[in-house]
């Protein structure tokens, strides 16, 4: 994305700050301890008092876990149909994993299934997850350990875990080798960006 137009971008980037920061479970002084930007001026771009900079932008960014580009992405068209070759997935690189869509992203529908490829020690992050709707995984190659509300569940190929997700849940690969898995995530309230409290995305560097 070219930032040398910002000003020609028609986003709200203070409101999505907000959004972002909510849904990463901080306080506006949270945020300014890990960024390093002071909480006045957090609040001031999140009211739309005043514009960030990009290397504000970059060091919230960078504090939130997300790429910038989270801050100016767009609302994508929903299709009632949405086919998607396999060399047509859109792949995103996260901390020792990669992130496949299958539709969900334009489909018109709460439904969200998608696939990860997870290297040894990729895990959900150190905190339970819990939102609204169901989830179902499947492991298709290796192993992943899913905790919910502390009772584990060790998958291998082939296996299957159906929950509500409004239960405290995480998920790990706990083995030596890749673990490739299907999720689908569904009946979730509209607007949820469960992806987002599933999987830490990175801005820069990604240790594959």
């Amino acid at each position: 994305m070219d930032f040398t137009n910002r000003e020609a971008i028609s986003v709200n980037v203070g409101a999505e700050l907000r959004a972002l920061r909510e849904e990463k479970g901080l306080s506006i002084r949270a945020l300014a301890r890990a960024s390093g930007i002071s909480a006045n001026a957090i609040s001031m771009i999140e009211r739309g008092r005043t514009s960030p900079s990009v290397s504000t932008l970059y060091k919230m960014a960078d504090a939130l876990n997300i790429p910038i580009t989270d801050f100016f992405k767009s609302t994508p068209e929903r299709l009632e149909v949405v086919f998607i070759k396999a060399m047509e997935r859109t792949r995103v690189p996260f901390q020792r994993g990669i992130w496949e869509g299958l539709g969900g992203e334009e489909f018109k529908g709460r439904v969200e299934p998608f696939a990860l490829t997870l290297e040894n020690g990729a895990s959900s992050g150190p905190f339970p997850i819990n939102h609204s709707g169901h989830e179902f995984v499947m492991c298709l190659r290796g192993q992943l350990e899913y905790q919910v509300e502390g009772e584990v569940y060790l998958l291998e190929a082939g296996d299957s875990l159906l929950f509500s997700s409004h239960l405290r849940h995480k998920w790990r690969n706990p083995g030596p080798h890749v673990t490739n898995a299907i999720f689908i995530l569904s009946g979730f309230e509209e607007g949820e960006n469960t992806i987002r409290r599933h999987i830490q995305f990175k801005s820069d560097e990604t240790d594959l």
